[in-house]
């Protein structure tokens, strides 16, 4: 998971469309931050990134809709892993990563907007669990490259022990409302690793 992007308004080559599809996604964002989930109407998303309603309707059909791409572009913007050289280090930097997302004034809110939704909204669930697949899978790659440097147990999950990294800090930040930081970022790899060293994580 990582720093996971912020969705800059960076416009990728294709003309008009994705200078439209940039706008209304950077548009969809504000309106997130700005009034969460339940207050993101279609009309308003057109009218902030100064385009036809008939386009967004046409293109997006709904607010779920508008989340779900926002996502996909969120996904496709965030960095890759960084290599440390060793499991702990990219396991911290794991940890950091997640914890500057969340508590970044801009990301932290879309994204807890949009975990929001996600409790009543199947659109939008589905849109949050792709993300995090996607963001998960390429952190676990640094997983793999620790068992073949010797580092963890032949067979550990490379998944499971991304999500146990972040699983404290989505904790702390949905569902007990407390504060997060640095500190309880890297005792929260620190711990996975731990686990992870005594094969908590092997499969089979």
């Amino acid at each position: 998971m990582e720093q996971e992007s912020r969705l800059a308004g960076t416009v990728r080559p294709g003309g008009r469309t994705a200078k439209v599809r940039a706008a209304v996604l950077q548009a969809t964002q504000d309106e997130l931050v700005e009034r969460g989930f339940h207050g993101l109407i279609m009309d308003q998303v057109a009218a902030r990134a100064g385009v036809g309603k008939t386009t967004v309707y046409r293109r997006w059909s709904t607010t779920a809709g508008l989340v779900a791409d926002l996502m996909t572009e969120l996904a496709e913007q965030s960095s890759p892993p960084p290599d440390t050289g060793t499991v702990d280090g990219d396991l911290r930097a794991n940890a950091l990563s997640v914890l500057g997302a969340i508590t970044d004034p801009r990301l932290g809110a879309t994204f807890q907007a949009v975990i929001a939704a996600a409790t009543c909204d199947e659109e939008a669930a589905a849109a949050l669990r792709a993300f995090y697949a996607r963001r998960v899978a390429d952190w676990a790659k640094v997983v793999d490259v620790a068992v073949d440097r010797g580092e963890l147990p032949e067979g550990t999950d490379g998944p499971e022990l991304i999500r146990a990294v972040s699983a404290p800090l989505y904790y702390r930040l949905v569902v007990t409302r407390e504060p997060v930081d640095e500190t309880i970022a890297a005792q929260a790899a620190s711990r996975a690793l731990i686990a992870a060293r005594a094969g908590a994580f092997t499969t089979g």
